[in-house]
């Protein structure tokens, strides 16, 4: 009796992860539905994550989303991981590990509120990820499109993450620092390097965080900038050499000179 429980269950565990594997990796409308759904959840979640330290006012109503958006998190991440060909190769990803950080500071949102900036992470990891681009982007994954997001979302993740980290860290203690805006607009003026000198942090900790945004925000920028300005590459791994960023009308590859098919997309 017991063979044949444990039967059932490893067969009713293998169609789980089969039907898993088909809705989120699959090429099916009713898959691309679902990881439209999927990914349009995510979005309201990383909404609720930007607006959080505003809406910790109302009190217990906060706490409802928390636990409610730390259920959904909970149903996504397992099922995401019984779709995964390995459980183990899962846990490999940094990604992963970014999830179940944010999974845990929605848990403990009293114990962990210093850290809930960090779950705006979120919107990097989506946006990083091969689902995304299967889903939303199939058009553009592997194009310029594909890098000019990431770079700008890399940007965007950064500013959100130090505006929590400031507004967390020095709100209250610190004069400059009355409000999420605040935190922000400090955020935003070290970043460009504007410096008007309205609102400094303090101390030697203040000012080493204030080089560090200065520092990444603009390496960050830049590299927006370049991807924007530059001329228009594809990618298309040269079979010969391995090169894999030509021009749109290459024909033959211009470190090796193998002649190259680019497909024309359109783009």
């Amino acid at each position: 009796m017991k063979d044949d429980d444990h039967r059932a269950e490893r067969t009713f565990m293998h169609g789980l992860r089969v039907r898993l594997r088909a809705l989120y990796h699959g090429a099916s409308p009713g898959a691309v539905r679902f990881r439209f759904a999927v990914i349009g959840v995510d979005l309201v979640i990383i909404a609720f994550f930007v607006a959080a330290p505003i809406m910790r006012d109302i009190g217990g109503l906060f706490l409802i989303l928390d636990y409610l958006i730390a259920a959904i998190l909970t149903f996504d991440l397992a099922a995401r991981l019984l779709a995964q060909p390995s459980l183990k190769s899962s846990f490999k990803r940094p990604m992963i590990w970014v999830d179940l950080f944010i999974l845990v500071t929605l848990l403990f949102p009293e114990q962990l509120a210093n850290f809930g900036f960090l779950r705006v992470l979120r919107l990097w990891t989506l946006v990083e990820s091969e689902f995304f681009w299967r889903t939303v982007g199939r058009r553009y994954d592997g194009t310029r499109v594909e890098e000019v997001t990431k770079a700008a979302i890399g940007l965007l993740t950064f500013v959100f993450v130090i505006t929590g980290f400031v507004y967390s860290t020095f709100m209250g203690r610190h004069d400059g620092i009355d409000g999420w805006v605040d935190a922000l607009y400090f955020t935003i003026t070290s970043l460009t390097t504007t410096g008007y000198g309205d609102i400094t942090l303090p101390g030697v900790w203040g000012r080493l965080l204030s080089i560090f945004v200065m520092l990444v925000g603009v390496s960050l920028f830049i590299r927006l900038m370049q991807l924007l300005v530059r001329p228009h590459k594809v990618i298309f791994p040269c079979p010969e050499c391995g090169l894999r960023r030509h021009d749109p009308d290459a024909v033959h590859c211009k470190a090796c000179g193998k002649t190259l098919c680019i497909p024309d997309d359109g783009l």
